[in-house]
């Protein structure tokens, strides 16, 4: 089975539940479901059209702000950026705007506009994504080359630790997740695309884009 982030084939089952199975990629050390197994997109925005996240939701403002409070100090006034997967209740992008940042929103599902894809931003967020990601192998390199040098990619998504922790892991529940990220993941990542990683906390990070 291919990785679908590094399309490298050295994999290995690492665990199966009652619902589906699980993949450890042995060069990238992403955990995915086999893509036999992913929900098609008409199922996959089903679940998505549950979600109720709204900027007028306190606890979801508390949430995004683990990721938008340090953005905003490592940031330029003129700083412009993008949220790539805003959802249907777009909130971080008001959040920056009431901070002075203006930002565009991108989704595939709620505000598809490939035009945005085409420009360059000082930062990009992506809060709750990678982990629905099915092909991170093209996303993330799109992603990484909108940034301008000494861009931020802020991301949040939960990180896996152990093969224990993931068998009782209630992140891997949800059927829309399918990529599960290790923090030796996003070096990874940062050693192919000359990013340096910045932890936050558990599930929040920044890739750095180094300067010309």
């Amino acid at each position: 089975m291919t990785c679908p982030l590094c399309l490298n084939h050295q994999t290995l089952h690492f665990h199966t539940d009652k619902q589906r199975d699980y993949l450890q990629c042995q060069v990238c050390d992403l955990v995915f479901v086999p893509k036999q197994q992913l929900l098609s997109p008409e199922q996959e925005k089903s679940q998505y059209d549950l979600h109720q996240n709204s900027p007028a939701d306190i606890g979801y403002r508390q949430f995004l702000s683990r990721l938008v409070e340090p953005l905003k100090g490592r940031l330029s006034a003129t700083a412009k950026g993008l949220d790539f997967g805003c959802g249907p209740g777009p909130t971080i992008s008001i959040m920056m705007s009431e901070a002075g940042f203006s930002m565009d929103n991108y989704d595939p599902f709620y505000a598809n506009h490939p035009d945005l894809l085409e420009r360059s931003y000082d930062f990009i967020t992506s809060t709750e994504v990678f982990e629905h990601l099915h092909h991170p192998s093209e996303v993330i390199p799109l992603l990484i080359n909108m940034l301008k040098p000494g861009g931020i990619l802020g991301i949040m998504t939960k990180r896996w630790v152990d093969k224990e922790a993931f068998s009782r892991w209630h992140y891997k529940n949800d059927p829309t997740h399918v990529c599960f990220y290790s923090e030796r993941t996003f070096e990874w990542l940062a050693a192919q695309w000359d990013l340096s990683v910045e932890i936050i906390s558990a599930d929040t990070l920044f890739l750095i884009k180094h300067e010309a």
